[in-house]
């Protein structure tokens, strides 16, 4: 176990102050990177807070490393992913040690291209043996009507780089899944992402509205069930520790969960064996999986973070 964690959070999620006492219990110490209202900073399980700005969050992000010195950093959400592959990218090109560090807290970092693709991500998993919904990626209204005459009614919507439960839509006629592709797909117009940055004094809507990127999406069968997932932890492409669980309650349909029950699914473990070997995985990550009337879980994402 690395002795020394820094938590990387860019949202104020409470599961962070969670992670905390965890580490602290297994006799590691702790520092946290995050928003100066999140929930860890009143924890009295980390050591030391280090400010997250969402204005300049990769300087941020490598001032917290340099004055932590962890041995192991864990990412708390996903855009804390996608700034750790970019922050590795720099530093790898002045061979720092701070990229050595990032590989070694998520583990292959080439993978990770596939690894935050939706489509990419399950379609891999599909290849290795794991049960996985029919899922076909869609880059426009046309593709979409293509995909929902393969996949039929209802189905789900989802866009990459999204979390939390947004950025998916579960539609059961051509109309809803038409204005959820235009929702999802393209970004809000400029006014409305600086009057979200405002209003939810977030700036990380500011950098919508500067550079507003299109999503990539992927229709996927709907699955009759209930949600199920895996927690694990991974190091150099193999699981040293996991529990699987049940969700009973969620926030609405498809959003985290707020009770659950731990299960033994070999199913569940079985995936999660081959998802960290697939993509040569190290740290901590979860597998969302819906469970069906006989009991069968089929995987329908990856989360490439702690969860």
């Amino acid at each position: 176990m690395a002795n020394g964690i820094l938590l990387a959070a860019t949202i104020g999620w409470p599961t962070a102050a969670r992670y905390a006492s965890g580490f602290v219990a297994a006799g590691c110490t702790v520092d946290s990177l995050s928003p100066q209202h999140a929930p860890i900073r009143a924890s009295r399980y980390a050591r030391r807070h280090f400010d997250y700005s969402a204005l300049s969050p990769i300087s941020s992000l490598r001032s917290a490393i340099v004055q932590s010195r962890p041995d192991l950093i864990v990412a708390c959400d996903d855009r804390a992913v996608t700034q750790l592959l970019e922050l590795h990218r720099r530093e790898k090109a002045r061979r720092s040690g701070i990229a050595g560090l990032i590989e070694r807290s998520l583990g292959d970092i080439t993978a990770y291209t596939l690894v935050l693709s939706r489509q990419g991500s399950l379609d891999a998993m599909r290849a290795e043996g794991v049960r996985v919904p029919e899922s076909v990626a869609v880059e426009s209204l046309k593709a979409l009507e293509t995909a929902l005459e393969r996949i039929g009614l209802p189905a789900v919507l989802k866009a990459d780089g999204s979390w939390g439960g947004e950025g998916v839509a579960v539609v059961r006629s051509r109309e809803e899944a038409k204005s959820a592709y235009r929702r999802l797909a393209f970004p809000p117009p400029r006014w409305r992402s600086m009057a979200r940055a405002l209003r939810r004094k977030d700036a990380h809507f500011l950098h919508e509205a500067i550079a507003p990127k299109q999503r990539v999406l992927s229709l996927q069968k709907f699955i009759i069930g209930h949600p199920a997932a895996s927690a694990f932890a991974a190091k150099d492409g193999a699981v040293v520790a996991s529990l699987a669980y049940d969700v009973l309650v969620a926030q609405g349909t498809i959003g985290p969960p707020n009770v659950i029950r731990r299960v033994d699914c070999p199913q569940i473990a079985n995936a999660a064996a081959k998802a960290a070997k697939r993509f040569g995985l190290s740290g901590m990550h979860g597998l969302d999986f819906i469970r069906d009337a006989n009991g069968d879980v089929h995987l329908i994402e990856i989360n490439p973070r702690a969860t």
